[in-house]
């Protein structure tokens, strides 16, 4: 195989491969740079000897694979971005109609449930879990990505399939109106100091997501429970917050603001009329970067 039909195989692939790193990353950008990375191993001269790969698209699926399972490890492994903080890939729209375009666009991004919940699995169960859940890759060429064997690659995958499908998606509300109507009475609660009302809004295995990042790590917290997120709900009484109806990954959402200043997104993950899932982004340096790119 010449270097323009492997060039060809490649770009043929490209889409597939990026879909399947940005499943097992949640990051666009970083699932790019996974793809690219593959391309510069498969082109290098003497690198690999292509002739002698059986089944390319495999061998392509497999670098792309492993490169994405570094990349998750080695976001493990950085002390200002511990295992347990949550920080998916933020899609925030204004509240006007969707064209043909951005609801495909929409179509292929995570939900905020699901990028919540792959967020929380080890890297080795979110890379096992994908590869077989949505793109179905037998568990005995996973184990190879893995190093691991067919069987505890198994119970991986079902680790973290437990974990997805306790967040019900057909449970999830999708209506907008619903979404924001349920959003509205959450902050009028809080305004109000109605704790009836609050805890009566909030899903009884509600848990809050706060992300600080690397501008303010100390905010980061994960709360669990309706009595201890009406607690944290009480520092959205301030008279002088705003907050601007958008949407992040379709999830209701609003972009909190004091003195004119961004100072949070939160996103909520509704479910039966209850919130189950609070997302707030408080880092500084990603809030100026979604708030300039929204509309």
């Amino acid at each position: 195989m010449d270097s323009k039909q492997l060039s060809r195989r490649f770009d043929e692939s490209r889409r597939r491969l990026t879909a399947l790193a940005y499943r097992i990353l949640g990051d666009s950008a970083d699932a790019e740079d996974a793809v690219q990375d593959a391309w510069i191993r498969l082109s290098r001269p003497g690198a690999t000897d292509v002739d002698t790969v059986t089944n390319l698209d495999g061998w392509m699926t497999t670098v792309v694979s492993r490169t994405c399972l570094n990349k998750l490890r080695a976001r493990a492994a950085r002390p200002e971005s511990p295992t347990d903080t949550i920080a998916p890939e933020l899609h925030v729209r204004l509240g006007q109609a969707l064209n043909p375009e951005d609801q495909a666009l929409l179509a292929e991004q995570l939900s905020l449930a699901l990028h919540i919940v792959l967020e929380s699995l080890t890297p080795p169960e979110r890379l096992a879990f994908v590869l077989h859940d949505s793109f179905g890759m037998p568990f005995s060429e996973i184990a190879g990505v893995l190093g691991k064997s067919t069987e505890a690659t198994r119970q991986l995958a079902s680790r973290a399939r437990r974990r997805v499908h306790a967040v019900d998606s057909a449970e999830i509300e999708t209506d907008p109106a619903r979404q924001r109507s349920v959003v509205n009475a959450f902050f009028a609660a809080s305004r109000d100091g109605d704790l009836d009302a609050l805890l009566g809004l909030l899903h009884p295995e509600i848990t809050f997501h706060a992300c600080g990042g690397a501008t303010r790590p100390a905010a980061t917290a994960t709360i669990h429970g309706p009595e201890n997120v009406t607690r944290r709900a009480a520092a959205f009484a301030n008279p002088e917050a705003t907050f601007q109806p958008v949407t992040v990954n379709g999830s209701a959402a609003v972009i909190v603001r004091t003195d004119g200043r961004p100072v949070s997104i939160m996103a909520f993950v509704i479910t039966r009329g209850r919130i189950a899932q609070i997302y707030s982004l408080l880092d500084q340096s990603r809030l100026q970067h979604l708030v300039g790119k929204s509309g």
